[in-house]
């Protein structure tokens, strides 16, 4: 299981899961497991301004990293944003002035929306990180979905070559190109029809019974 999830972490949505009733769902990947690694591998041990929620700060700071508090922006060597729901234009301010002097910015998504219930949705990150590189006239180091490093690391982590392995997901733009960005087949789950262009996936299921019996469960 792989999530562009920015709030949580894998032990974290493989709880929700289980409590669900998905009981295989033993292994889970989300970007706040490798966001403070790939700061690290990119930038050494950093003094990161923080706009998101607390588990986005405890994963950096776990991983050796300063976090800052926004009256300190100015000494930030890292900009990260996740899906924040106490922003407030202080905070984008100055996650937008840390990144025009040059910290680099890092998130774990772009994706803009953050579907809820009823068919409703949240800004998601990537609304968030967008303002940002509009205003600070930068462009955004992405850890998840599209990006390679999560496709890549769940492969090694089941042993796989991409070519023989699917990734099943609902998103387009997230979950079918980060999956053929890196050599997998792409499976598309759309149970309201895909009005789209079909060739975006090599396969389109509309129900989970129809993913099953593609699995030949």
């Amino acid at each position: 299981f792989i999530t562009n999830n920015s709030r949580a972490t894998g032990a974290d949505v493989r709880e929700r899961l289980h409590r669900l009733g998905v009981i295989s769902a033993d292994t889970v990947l989300t970007p706040l497991e490798i966001i403070g690694e790939t700061i690290a591998e990119r930038f050494g041990a950093s003094r990161v301004l923080v706009i998101g929620a607390a588990e986005l700060s405890d994963a950096i700071a776990r991983a050796g990293h300063e976090v800052l508090g926004v009256k300190d922006y100015r000494d930030a060597t890292v900009v990260a944003i996740g899906n924040d729901f106490d922003l407030s234009y202080e905070r984008l301010t100055v996650a937008a002035r840390a990144a025009a002097r040059g910290a680099p910015l890092v998130t774990p998504n772009v994706d803009p929306r953050l579907p809820i219930d009823g068919g409703e949705f949240l800004p998601g990150c990537g609304a968030i990180v967008a303002a940002v590189v509009a205003a600070a006239g930068v462009e955004p180091i992405v850890v998840g979905k599209p990006a390679p490093p999560l496709f890549e690391i769940a492969l090694r982590r089941l042993g796989l070559r991409a070519a023989d392995a699917a990734m099943v997901g609902d998103s387009v733009p997230s979950d079918m190109v980060g999956a053929r960005r890196v050599g997998m087949r792409t499976v598309l789950y759309a149970p309201d029809g895909f009005p789209g262009d079909p060739s975006v996936a090599d396969v389109v299921v509309g129900s989970f019974a129809e993913l099953a019996r593609l699995a030949g469960v």
